[in-house]
């Protein structure tokens, strides 16, 4: 790995080496606690395999600064309760057979929450697979000293990306067989083939109803026949993905269920035998053991919450995240006085107002606007106006010791009540998995473990 500072130009030099980078459609800015860091993904022109290079920002790349250890919770941040993520595991562990494995899905930065120390909190309290959604996702664990078995959810198709599934030890999901002939070209003339297994697992994904990635389940034993043929992959599971499982009384989840046993009996029937099953959610871990097999795919649930209000109960989650954010500027304002952009909110009376360090652009949507409840010293209290892009604002008449530098939690449980991302969905007309993955990157993640 290379590390520059302020590089403009796409080279590198390593000792008596000078790549020329070429490139690879990727660029990304964390915000870490420390700095910023700027991960571009190029391909040097006189290697074969793809390098991850990695420049940071030169005015910023000051991270044994004292300052720089104290900001990240001087204005916004996300807290992240590692003790209830490994409760949650041990929780969904406990519905489960000893024969069934828990893959934990740790996409979207683990649904806004951090991967890689997700990604440790779930391995170490029972969960022996991980889920990505892009093969980048995948790279960031593995250069993260992550060694569990990392299944790719999406489908992989650049010869760069599938270079880089086999340089990082990470198992595709194959959902044609066109697909599956790329990754055979691909492994056929590339050198790393040579260095690593000369078997590549894959997964086989099979459409019985979600109409998005797979093979239709009425071809799926052509399709798995057909891979069986091909050299350099083994077929380490075949799955598919259920559209309605937090539904209740959903008879398309049996109906799915139904094709997916259809497609098993088939391949039994024609000798073919399937190391791996999975078919079950979330949701679907809850309703029924039938949907468990040999692995069950848990993402929300994992961070908290419930995929439905008809499947709590079953078992004890705790929410994993919390957004807290500094007030830093409290003032009163006469009757009659509007409030933010638009003048959405007009005061009735003299009120006393407080101005929030976070705003839309952190994730609280401008939707939420006049309808978002906080705790502030220990009582809930209205938001008021236009939530702007980087700030918001509070009415705190009836708490008159307010002053700036209070901390407001707008997300997460508290010793007066839980403020969940249920209630900001039902709020926005969407789902609780969109509000975990929107909060951004500005927003540093503050990871929280009990002496």
């Amino acid at each position: 790995m290379g590390l520059g500072q302020g590089v403009s130009s796409p080279h590198w030099e390593s000792g008596r080496e000078n790549y020329l980078l070429v490139p690879y459609c990727y660029e990304k800015c964390y915000k870490t606690e420390q700095f910023f860091v700027v991960v571009r993904l190029y391909r040097a022109a006189t290697k074969n395999a793809l390098t991850l290079f990695v420049f940071m920002n030169s005015d910023l790349l000051t991270a044994s600064h004292p300052l720089l250890k104290q900001l990240p919770t001087h204005r916004a941040w996300v807290e992240v309760d590692l003790d209830a993520l490994a409760e949650n595991v041990r929780q969904i562990r406990g519905l489960l057979s000893p024969h069934t494995d828990l893959m934990a899905v740790v996409k979207a930065d683990a649904y806004g929450h951090g991967a890689v120390a997700v990604a440790e909190t779930v391995l170490r309290s029972g969960a022996s697979w991980l889920g990505v959604a892009t093969v980048l996702e995948g790279v960031e664990l593995r250069q993260s000293g992550i060694q569990a078995p990392i299944l790719l959810l999406g489908a992989a198709q650049a010869p760069e990306e599938i270079e880089a599934i086999v340089l990082w030890n990470i198992q595709p999901t194959l959902c044609t067989l066109q697909q599956a002939e790329r990754f055979v070209a691909v492994l056929e003339r590339s050198s790393l083939r040579d260095s690593k297994s000369s078997l590549l697992s894959v997964h086989l994904k099979i459409d019985t109803g979600m109409s998005r990635l797979g093979t239709p389940w009425q071809d799926a034993l052509n399709f798995v026949q057909a891979i069986r043929q091909l050299p350099h992959l083994h077929i380490a599971s075949v799955y598919s993905h259920l559209a309605t499982a937090d539904e209740p009384h959903s008879a398309t989840l049996w109906q799915q269920f139904d094709r997916f046993e259809t497609v098993l009996q088939e391949l039994q029937g024609a000798g073919l035998s399937v190391p791996c099953r999975h078919l079950a959610n979330s949701a679907a871990t809850f309703v029924s053991p039938k949907f468990h097999y040999d692995l069950v795919r848990v993402g929300l649930s994992l961070y908290g919450l419930y995929p439905a209000p008809h499947l709590q109960g079953l078992c004890s989650l705790r929410p994993v995240l919390s957004v807290k954010a500094r007030i830093t500027q409290v003032k009163t304002i006469s009757a009659g006085t509007g409030v933010s952009y638009g003048h959405r909110f007009i005061a009735s009376q003299e009120t006393r107002i407080a101005i929030v360090a976070i705003g839309y652009a952190d994730g609280v949507s401008r939707l939420l606007s006049d309808r978002l409840d906080v705790f502030l010293r220990g009582q809930r209290v209205q938001q008021i106006g236009a939530i702007t892009m980087d700030q918001l604002m509070l009415d705190v008449t009836a708490l008159p010791t307010v002053e700036p530098g209070d901390v407001v939690t707008l997300l997460g449980a508290t010793e007066q009540g839980n403020l969940g991302a249920e209630t900001w969905a039902d709020i926005m007309g969407t789902i609780a998995w969109e509000i975990l993955c929107g909060f951004k990157h500005r927003l540093p993640r503050i990871t929280i473990v009990a002496d």
